[in-house]
């Protein structure tokens, strides 16, 4: 099982500096994935989560793509109905030919009213928008002599029944956000009861969880997957393993904006991950994977 992990591209301590070290150390760790959110329009409903500066995603991950070597480039997720297909198209296939056939493209609908306001976009509109925008996607790169995007995987994010459905449809593996190890099991068999309905092959899982480590236990029915103590948090991920998970996604970025003045909290507990997943990773790849310590951001280069 290959783990990613979802890297802040907003908020008051984000500036070129600190991206580029949250790529170095992201890659520097032996994760396989790095992946960056989307909003255009920094409303009041987007600004009182995910607060400006906002580095729009195709730009970063174009960046990130120039000092970056190895680690795979994603969406978590792209807001497909804010931009023309096409457009999407066009910059998905550049991306994934620029950075060596790296990209994975997640999608979702969208969340925020006053946003698709400002963007003249129908909010109540927006799943079927999204399914009839990922049609023309697929549409366009099969064209390959035009747009020469190869094969990228599309991922569809979203916890809702409809997101199953388009989940089946149209993408390569379902891409849910945050949630009960409970849930999810219920979900994947949602998810392949569907896929018989629909008489199409069950995609794959690519989860994204929290990622919070605590020193004492934590319990009770809600406690999200990806929160606890490391003994717990790697129990988790066993488990998402054995329900199906291909990838999972870790999302360090418990939801204050200050978090990002104060990036080397989030890198230790990724690096307490990479500690103990570095025999397994020795094993299938060879050599010495063991991470060495976290720098802070201004060791950073």
């Amino acid at each position: 099982m290959q783990l990613g992990v979802n890297v802040p591209n907003f908020g008051p301590g984000t500036d070129p500096g600190v991206l580029r070290a949250w790529a170095q150390t992201v890659e520097g760790l032996g994760f396989d994935l790095l992946m960056v959110s989307d909003h255009v329009a920094i409303t009041p409903d987007v600004a009182a989560q995910y607060p400006a500066p906002f580095y729009e995603p195709f730009t970063t991950l174009s960046w990130l793509a120039g000092i970056t070597h190895r680690v795979r480039l994603g969406t978590t997720v792209l807001l497909v109905p804010y931009r023309h297909p096409l457009l999407v198209a066009r910059m998905a296939a550049n991306l994934h030919q620029l950075s060596g056939g790296r990209l994975v493209l997640g999608v979702g609908v969208g969340w925020a009213r006053q946003e698709f306001e400002a963007l003249g976009v129908r909010f109540d509109r927006r799943g079927r928008l999204t399914d009839e925008h990922l049609r023309a996607l697929r549409a366009a790169w099969a064209d390959e002599a035009d747009y020469g995007a190869g094969r990228i995987p599309v991922w569809v994010g979203g916890n809702s029944d409809a997101a199953l459905r388009r989940t089946v449809r149209l993408s390569d593996a379902w891409h849910p956000l945050r949630f009960t190890l409970d849930w999810f099991g219920s979900a994947v068999d949602r998810l392949r009861a569907v896929a018989a309905e629909e008489g199409l092959p069950v995609p794959a899982l690519a989860p994204r969880i929290r990622l919070r480590l605590t020193d004492a236990p934590v319990t009770g029915p809600d406690r999200a997957a990806g929160e606890g103590t490391i003994e717990q948090v790697l129990d988790d991920l066993a488990r998402l393993r054995d329900l199906g998970a291909g990838t999972v996604v870790l999302d360090p970025y418990q939801g204050d904006p200050a978090e990002t003045l104060r990036p080397e909290a989030a890198w230790r507990m990724l690096a307490a991950v990479a500690a103990h997943r570095a025999p397994a990773r020795t094993e299938h790849r060879g050599g010495d994977r063991s991470p060495g310590p976290v720098p802070t951001a201004k060791e950073q280069p």
